[in-house]
């Protein structure tokens, strides 16, 4: 705070009172010291004043720019992290539908070969039917052909037909798969797509987009170049209020100075 100076008009020195016109002199020229003296603080006080309420806004600033780094900052870590699994995503998603993919060749492999089978197993299956019809019928013209051999016959006829109904049975089923493994195959296929959009979506760079990750990384270094900025003007402001108050301080002592001096000459005036 600013000290009361003593002015002229705080003295009861007259003309008349016996002081000589020097001593006078040299009392006013001390207290217009003093008024300037008082002048600096005040000047100087201003200063301060309004570097301290500079110096508490730049350091809201700065704590409103740690927070929004800091934010940023965690933004970037957890977009790593996503980053990080939607591409473990699409490699498994890739991976997947190229077991799928080696799956549903084997399985279109695997029926074309039993199709050939059964090809072959019905015409063997033919063959042996017609053998076993011209036995029974050389059978029932020689009695002499052993039944032995008209019950081989019978017995091959038999399963030749069984073999041709469980190998349909197993080429049905080897349809079915198919068919599963197709509609297994669009889902992946889907799948796939959407875990490549995604993976372009927050970690690539597409020719018409910026990447979710890229973007939260931009944000992330404005912050932190923001924050060097806030950081720097504050420090500045600091400094500059260092400076000021201790200027004031200066200020202050020489007014005590002078005020005191000019007191211990008043008196010693009047005591002369």
């Amino acid at each position: 705070m600013s000290e009361q100076p003593l002015t002229p008009k705080n003295l009861i020195i007259k003309p008349n009172n016996g002081i000589s016109e020097q001593k006078k002199a040299e009392l006013d020229a001390l207290t217009l010291l003093i008024i300037a003296a008082q002048h600096n603080v005040e000047r100087y006080q201003v200063i301060v004043d309004s570097l301290t309420q500079k110096a508490a806004d730049f350091q809201s600033f700065l704590s409103l720019a740690e927070k929004n780094r800091s934010q940023t900052y965690n933004n970037t870590v957890l977009a790593g992290q996503l980053a990080d699994s939607v591409s473990n995503l699409k490699n498994i998603s890739e991976k997947t539908l190229s077991e799928m993919n080696a799956a549903n060749n084997s399985t279109n492999k695997l029926s074309l070969s039993m199709k050939q089978v059964i090809d072959k197993l019905i015409y063997s299956a033919g063959l042996i039917n017609k053998l076993a019809q011209k036995v029974v019928r050389q059978k029932a013209l020689n009695p002499l052909i052993s039944d032995e051999l008209v019950s081989m016959v019978g017995i091959a006829e038999k399963d030749a037909n069984n073999a041709v109904a469980l190998t349909l049975v197993a080429l049905q089923a080897a349809f079915a798969v198919q068919a599963s493994n197709q509609e297994s195959e669009a889902a992946l296929a889907l799948e796939d797509q959407q875990a490549r959009n995604l993976y372009d979506m927050i970690v690539a760079n597409p020719e018409e987009a910026i990447s979710l990750k890229v973007m939260l990384d931009q944000a992330y270094r404005d912050a932190a170049y923001h924050y060097q900025l806030e950081e720097t003007a504050f420090t500045v402001t600091e400094t500059q209020l260092t400076g000021a108050q201790a200027t004031l301080n200066n200020a202050q002592l020489k007014l005590r100075s002078l005020q005191s001096g000019l007191a211990a000459a008043n008196a010693a005036a009047l005591a002369g």
